[in-house]
């Protein structure tokens, strides 16, 4: 059984966890209110430029020349998955949720004969791949230190994939990523990035209704290769905004239930160093009575 001194050592010590996971709790409250905006803000933008795309991209797909980016490779052999983690824990099942997906999709799409790459940017889930998948690691990106989650940071991230297209360095890339959807609820989510999405003839008709008829100056062509690598930014954008907005979400829930943890532990220490301290004084009062009783 512990000594007096060790259960009060304890309990001092789980007291001074639970100011911690208290304070963490409200910073991440605190930084979860911004990161949500923004990215609820992103996310009408980057969807209206995904139908802009989708649009231009019908009239283009099929012609001769057309862009690496809209159409890819021609090929579905090597495959890059750019996996978007968190820098830092302590944020529950958020990091680990979206690395498994990676996994499985690497796993899968290996055991289709496929060559895959990863991209990584975020440290947790370079470390989570890299016991697994060493080998297919294109690289990693880290924003640790960043303040505030800029379009700057999103742009050089699809200046590497676009490099990478351009030296004939995967065929097919697929964005992994967090959605942000509540504070309590983050959907592992796959986006392909490259070759963009393209409803096949009237599907996207059929699932929006009626569409309007654009004509466009200057000519599509000109248009998507000013179009394609910003919306290659714009949709790492959103994912970048999503996923940060994402982790303070768990990360507010998981110190949540650390600090009410930390509390339940106090409370049983606590009755243990009562009960205890109360055997303790009873067997020095019997003591103290047989001693007196014996003289």
């Amino acid at each position: 059984m512990p000594s007096l001194k060790d259960l009060r050592g304890r309990i001092n010590s789980v007291k001074s966890t639970r100011k911690i996971t208290q304070a963490m709790k409200m910073v991440a409250a605190a930084k979860l209110r911004r990161a949500q905006s923004q990215a609820e803000a992103a996310r009408p933008y980057a969807e209206r430029m995904e139908r802009i795309l989708a649009s231009l991209g019908q009239a283009v797909a099929t012609m001769p020349g057309a862009p690496r980016m809209l159409i890819g490779t021609g090929a579905d052999r090597v495959h890059l998955l750019v996996v978007v983690t968190a820098d830092r824990g302590l944020a529950g099942p958020f990091n680990t949720n979206v690395s498994r997906l990676a996994r499985n999709a690497v796993r899968t799409l290996e055991a289709e004969g496929k060559t895959v790459r990863i991209l990584s940017v975020g440290r947790k889930g370079a470390n989570f791949l890299k016991r697994e998948f060493a080998s297919r690691m294109a690289g990693e990106i880290s924003l640790l230190g960043k303040k505030r989650i800029e379009f700057a940071d999103a742009e050089a991230v699809a200046d590497r994939i676009v490099a990478m297209l351009e030296e004939g360095g995967f065929d097919v890339c697929t964005l992994i990523y967090n959605r942000f959807r509540s504070v309590i609820n983050q959907i592992p989510t796959e986006q392909r990035l490259i070759p963009a999405p393209i409803p096949e003839g009237g599907a996207q008709v059929a699932a929006t209704g009626p569409q309007a008829m654009y004509e466009y100056e200057p000519a599509e062509e000109e248009i998507l290769a000013t179009l394609l690598p910003r919306n290659l930014a714009i949709q790492i954008y959103r994912a970048l905004l999503e996923n940060n907005a994402g982790f303070y979400g768990s990360q507010m829930n998981a110190m949540d239930n650390a600090t009410r943890n930390a509390g339940e532990m106090i409370d049983r220490l606590t009755l243990n160093y009562n009960r205890t301290r109360q055997a303790n004084i009873t067997r020095e009062l019997i003591e103290i009575i047989s001693g007196a009783e014996a003289v």
